[in-house]
């Protein structure tokens, strides 16, 4: 059999492995953008380096704005992105018979306006922000709305095998004025404005943490991948090895129990010839004397 244990292992093993070169990759890239320290500068690097084929990958800092940003509905916070989901949840009757709670998605709204990030010096578009990694919507606010008590609808649920409890409503929010560092493409769009955008081949990300901070944390988590990836392998070949000596233990053991019988065999044969030769040797003594 194949000792499918050692084998996943091995296999995970390799993939965290993977991961670890992937993530050392990235800090080093991470180390090769251009950091600009203050935004007024970025045009004037963009020219230098129009003559390049390669995309110009920046790393710049700012606050979140825009001229248009949307005031979110429950929490009153003014954002550049935002996405609200409404869940209805209830009890339902479950095979045995007793109440489960679950819930259902019933709405999924996003909304975004032109942003930039600002630092004071100027301001630079972005664009495609979602698509980066490291990006994540803050909670704006989550309300619980209890279901209403009729009678009537009650019954209903109730015929049907559901209690409503109510419905739950979360807005998540990229509010305007909160710092962010953006690692992307430079360029000038139609109109001659400045933006960040994600490039065709390099890095993109979009995080609320220094880029310092993000070097650092894709080095830990290569050196973490790395170390898993050593036990993994290290208890995966236990695993085959100790698969591959038992194995080898238990056909000895079977040899040695087959040839154990067979020599009992043989001998119970050879004691059942002499029980017949004596016997013949008898029965012929008897006749010749008679």
């Amino acid at each position: 059999m194949i000792p499918w244990g050692g084998v996943t292992c091995c296999l995970s093993a390799a993939a965290l492995y993977l991961l670890g070169r992937s993530s050392g990759r990235d800090a080093e890239v991470l180390k090769t953008v251009t950091r600009v320290s203050q935004l007024k500068e970025l045009a004037q690097l963009l020219e230098l380096d129009s003559s390049k084929l390669l995309p110009f990958i920046v790393a710049v800092s700012g606050r979140v704005g825009s001229e248009t940003p949307i005031k979110c509905e429950h929490s009153g916070i003014r954002g550049v992105i935002v996405e609200e989901t409404a869940e209805q949840h209830f009890l339902k009757h479950n095979e045995t018979g007793s109440w489960v709670q679950d819930s259902a998605l019933m709405l999924s709204m996003s909304k975004e306006v032109p942003w930039f990030l600002d630092d004071g010096t100027s301001r630079v578009n972005v664009v495609g922000a979602r698509g980066a990694t490291g990006f994540a919507l803050t909670v704006g606010s989550e309300v619980f709305e209890e279901s209403g008590r009729s009678l009537v609808r009650g019954t209903l649920d109730y015929l049907q095998g559901l209690k409503m409890l109510g419905v739950k409503r979360i807005e998540r929010v990229l509010p305007t004025g909160m710092p962010l560092t953006i690692v992307g493409e430079a360029v000038k769009d139609d109109i001659g404005d400045l933006r960040i955008q994600k490039p065709e081949r390099g890095p993109f990300y979009v995080s609320p943490k220094s880029l310092d901070q993000l070097i650092s944390n894709l080095g830990k988590w290569s050196r973490w991948y790395k170390y898993a990836s050593m036990g993994l392998t290290v208890f995966g070949v236990f695993l085959i090895t100790k698969h591959v000596i038992d194995s080898v233990l238990e056909r000895r053991r079977r040899r040695e129990l087959q040839k154990r019988v067979l020599d009992a065999a043989a001998k119970r044969a050879e004691r059942e010839s002499e029980g017949i030769s004596i016997g013949e040797s008898y029965s012929t003594y008897w006749l010749h004397w008679l």
